[in-house]
């Protein structure tokens, strides 16, 4: 189908083309006239937050954006802004100089970053402000700011031209502040529980450590295919606890080829800490410690109303629940003992989709999923059947289930953590049923690692693992996850 485009669509263009003919003149003339319109430095000597914070009489130097410009006659009211804020800016014929004033009025436009030194005054209405005594132009913008048209109204456009976005509005600037705090908050807390920040590769020969489509690619030196690492190293860190750390952690990219939802991206940032002589019990306790210190730190609660959830009260003890007898609960259904075709029929019933080809584990992980969208919390799931668990230890007490638990939050699964498997053998066998079910058609099934099992067998200490994903911030913020990364993959604009 051929693409047509509106002729407000083409009058837009016409309008930002013909701005940027007029500005790009402007351009030419300054230098034409031997001002440079890209100088290399602004020496500014505060932020627009700290020069309103200075009283009248105070001298500034401070550079910014000009984000307003209000003629009066011989006075100009504008808006300067940089990272910390706005400021009001007035330029006085008289204190400036005629020829200065209207080189400023006729040749800078808004959106042109300039530097201002003057001395601080309040308006009769009590603005904090700067009366100017110089001035200079530090970077000509050749486009006008979106909002002297339409803004940026469509989503798709927004992600595009997300600098515009983040420049218009300061509550999005916020957001990936907060974020930041989030991380920072989540790296300091395991720093001062004696964990060592690490890296592990990102290209990897066979991808391990999470059941997902990898993203291939060709390593040109070596002549092979490698994938993009699924998790935050996984398998890398078991052999570093087979090496003899004893406490690691790593924050870093992951990548998984698979589809865009509000809790889903290709991309995304993810965290996993591995403790050796430690379980998967006490991976709970730690890690309900942390989420309770890190969102009171970011968020400055522990409680939520959020995504269709009331009063959900982060600070309280954490319950857990079981595995099959949350299911049975909600679905009648005893998959301990319930076949194939029965689980399929349920799942048809529930009106949850489905790949034919799909065996026991993967259907039991749909099923589950979609239970867990009724679930409050905040729980720990535990006793996850060994069929969807294919690297976490199995229990003590019944071989069939794993020591793992998840994070189940108003509906959604926020981590993952358990008793790592360390077994060779049991790792073996593993590895050969994912393989099986690779061979069947599941492309999310784990690929066999036997390097690593024979790191394995050099003698893996007890160790528990835990990850969670930057979709924790996205919850906590209400936010999508697309919405919280700086710059998400968009499909290329057509000129």
């Amino acid at each position: 189908m051929q693409n047509k485009t509106s002729a407000a669509d083409k009058t837009d263009r016409a309008d930002i083309n013909d701005e940027r003919a007029i500005r790009l003149a402007k351009l030419n003339w300054l230098r034409e006239q031997g001002i440079e319109p890209y100088p290399s430095r602004g020496e500014r000597r505060q932020t627009a937050a700290a020069a309103r914070r200075l009283s009248t009489g105070k001298y500034v130097s401070i550079a910014g954006r000009l984000m307003t410009k209000r003629e009066m006659g011989n006075i100009t009211f504008c808006h300067l802004q940089d990272e910390s804020g706005q400021i009001q800016i007035a330029f006085k014929k008289d204190e400036v100089g005629s020829e200065n004033y209207k080189l400023f009025i006729k040749k800078i436009d808004i959106a042109d970053i300039i530097l201002v030194q003057g001395k601080r005054f309040r308006t009769h209405k009590g603005e904090e402000s700067i009366l100017v005594g110089k001035w200079k132009l530090l970077s000509k913008a050749l486009r006008p700011l979106p909002d002297k048209f339409h803004g940026l109204q469509d989503e798709e456009l927004r992600l595009r031209k997300r600098y515009l976005d983040l420049l218009m509005d300061p509550d999005l600037r916020e957001l990936f502040r907060r974020k930041a705090k989030f991380w920072h908050s989540i790296r300091n807390f395991l720093l001062k529980e004696g964990f060592l920040e690490v890296e592990t590769p990102v290209l990897e020969t066979t991808t391990g450590g999470a059941e997902a489509a990898p993203f291939v690619s060709h390593h040109e030196a070596l002549d092979l295919d490698i994938f993009l690492r699924i998790s935050m190293g996984e398998l890398w860190p078991k052999r570093l606890m087979v090496a003899g750390f004893e406490k690691t952690f790593e924050i870093g990219r992951q990548f998984r080829n698979e589809g865009i939802s509000r809790e889903h991206l290709q991309d995304y940032t993810q965290m996993e800490f591995y403790w050796a002589y430690a379980d998967y019990e006490d991976g709970m306790k730690l890690v309900e410690k942390m989420y309770k210190q890190v969102i009171k730190t970011v968020f400055g609660t522990l409680k939520f109303n959020i995504h269709g959830f009331k009063n959900i009260d982060l600070g309280k003890k954490w319950k857990k629940i079981d595995y099959s007898a949350t299911l049975k609960k909600m679905t009648g259904l005893d998959i301990s003992r319930a076949s194939v075709d029965e689980i399929r029929a349920k799942l048809a019933e529930l009106k949850v989709v489905y790949q034919d080809h799909e065996q026991k584990g993967r259907l039991l992980d749909s099923l589950w999923k979609f239970c867990r969208k009724s679930i409050a919390g905040p729980v720990f799931l535990v006793n996850h059947p060994a069929l969807v668990s294919p690297l976490a230890k199995r229990s003590r007490l019944n071989p069939d289930l794993t020591e793992r638990y998840q994070i189940i939050i108003a509906g959604s699964e926020l981590g993952n953590g358990y008793s790592e498997l360390n077994d060779p053998i049991d790792q073996t066998e593993r590895f050969a049923l994912q393989a099986r079910l690779r061979a069947a058609g599941d492309t999310e099934a784990q690929m066999p690692d036997h390097d690593f099992v024979e790191a394995l067998e050099y003698g893996l200490p007890p160790t528990t693992g835990f990850g969670l994903s930057e979709r924790v911030f996205a919850f906590f913020a209400d936010k999508s996850i697309r919405e919280c990364v700086l710059f998400p993959l968009v499909k290329p604009s057509r000129q």
